[in-house]
């Protein structure tokens, strides 16, 4: 059964745009990943320094024994607390219903 992950970020004055690339890297490298299914990243409209990610995955053990560990996501985890306003918030989720238009 897949997983989905919603992580809320609050980025630091100053830190948008090495954020993104950071993130960008991360995203781009993992749609490779077997186990990837989607992301999308949305930013608060009134907020440019609020992000929220939506990643889907097929399998959870996956994710925490294997994706979590690449050696591409290393330098985004230890950037995060430079980045970051306060810690990321992460929720999973899952999916009981996808709708896409035909």
């Amino acid at each position: 059964m897949s997983v989905a992950y919603v992580i809320a970020f609050r980025v630091r004055d100053g830190q948008r745009g090495r954020f993104l690339d950071l993130l960008n890297g991360v995203l781009d490298a993992m749609r490779a990943e077997a186990t990837f299914v989607s992301a999308t990243l949305h930013e608060d409209p009134a907020d440019p320094r609020h992000f929220l990610l939506h990643e889907v995955w097929q399998d959870h053990q996956d994710v925490l024994e294997v994706q979590l560990a690449r050696p591409y996501r290393a330098a985004w985890h230890a950037a995060l607390p430079n980045l970051l306003e306060s810690p990321r918030e992460i929720g999973m989720w899952t999916p009981v219903r996808t709708d896409r238009r035909a």
